[in-house]
């Protein structure tokens, strides 16, 4: 059979025939799976390097005045209202075991009303057959779902017709475009080539029928990068700080060529922290949604990032440990760092979000304990 060859752009992409396709979604799908193994069993933190958020304190207020019975954490993302500002994070999909994950995730997201983000659909439009991983709208038809892609992938012959594909056949709210360059440069053959993406991300932002997220998946967004990607007209960044999971250290533990080993081990601490993220995209892009992501673990957390100017906080690891348990044990998480944000509103006489995003006491806790100027 004769090779297939795939034009976009006004150049060959890539021949290929389908034997290596086949290979290539084989491929993609192993290493999902490494990631997913990798994650939980594996010590992929940063080691020096931390988010920044235990920088940061709330004053406590020990007469706070409001009832916590009444203590709001309602929100809406994209029009679509949520009972928490809480978004389980764009994490798996691709296999049998990321299905499993994502059904547990997404029955959880719909039973606490709070949003949730699914793994690279890549895989699932290579291979049809792996889109079953993806589709949890039956089991969470009222919640925000956002899809998700590579954005390099708009590099490399994807357009706006794989971006609909991907939210359609997730049923999505909104589209991520995930940014993963130093990742990318880590993976043998990954996909390298960031040329002139910035103006491909307009072009979807342009075409697209759902709002479009830009994330990174670790290392942060910077000022000038979220001036950048408000100009191109992202309705949202996600800016998946430094300091909780260390992508290069996954992939540091996926590799056995020792060369190889050695430069990922050398980007351990590599990014920007989270808290130092959230406040330059929050001081270059004022009007944009914001997400924090990167490093959260709690509820507390959460409270501290909305406080820096977040709208919403992402979670992932904690979501990925409790689902590979069950959908309780999912549940239980969301209770806990949902209950968590709501004690540390009512302790600093916060009774909503808009509240907590202006409140005067949260500080830099060290020499002269300053209010942070924002």
């Amino acid at each position: 059979m004769a090779p297939i060859v795939t034009l976009r752009f006004g150049y060959i992409i890539r021949a290929r025939s389908p034997s290596t396709r086949v290979t290539r979604v084989n491929s993609i799908e192993h290493r999902k799976a490494e990631h997913i193994r990798i994650s939980l069993e594996e010590d992929v933190e940063f080691d020096r390097l931390t988010t920044g958020l235990e920088r940061y304190r709330f004053i406590h207020q020990a007469l706070p005045e409001i009832d916590l019975a009444e203590v709001d954490t309602s929100t809406a993302l994209f029009d679509k209202p949520i009972r928490a500002p809480l978004l389980i994070s764009s994490m798996t999909g691709g296999t049998e075991q990321a299905r499993l994950i994502n059904y547990r995730l997404a029955e959880a997201a719909q039973q606490m009303g709070i949003a949730m983000g699914l793994g690279s659909l890549r895989a699932a439009l290579e291979d049809a057959t792996l889109a079953a991983s993806f589709r949890v709208r039956t089991v969470a038809p009222d919640v925000p779902l956002l899809a998700n892609l590579g954005a390099v992938q708009l590099n490399y012959g994807y357009s706006v017709d794989e971006c609909r594909r991907a939210v359609e056949i997730t049923e999505a709210d909104a589209l991520i475009l995930h940014l993963n360059a130093l990742q990318e440069a880590l993976q043998p053959g990954g996909d390298t080539n960031f040329a002139g993406l910035l103006r491909r991300i307009e072009q979807v932002c342009r075409q697209m029928e759902v709002p479009v997220v830009v994330k990174e998946v670790g290392w942060g967004i910077s000022r000038e990068v979220a001036r950048q990607l408000v100009a191109a007209g992202v309705a949202a960044i996600d800016v998946a700080g430094a300091g909780g999971t260390s992508w290069s250290q996954v992939e540091m533990h996926r590799t056995t060529d020792p060369l190889r080993r050695r430069v990922a081990a050398t980007f351990r601490d590599w990014g920007i922290p989270t808290v130092d993220s959230i406040r330059m995209v929050r001081e270059a892009a004022p009007g944009v949604v914001l997400i924090a992501s990167g490093g959260l673990r709690n509820g507390l957390d959460v409270a501290k990032a909305i406080a820096l100017g977040a709208h919403l906080g992402g979670l992932s690891r904690p979501f990925l440990k409790a689902a590979t348990t069950s959908t309780a044990a999912v549940i239980e998480v969301a209770q806990a760092t949902v209950t968590e944000l709501r004690i540390a509103m009512f302790c600093i006489g916060a009774k909503n979000l808009a509240e907590l995003r202006d409140t005067p006491y949260l500080i830099v806790w060290g020499e002269h304990e300053k209010v942070i100027a924002r």
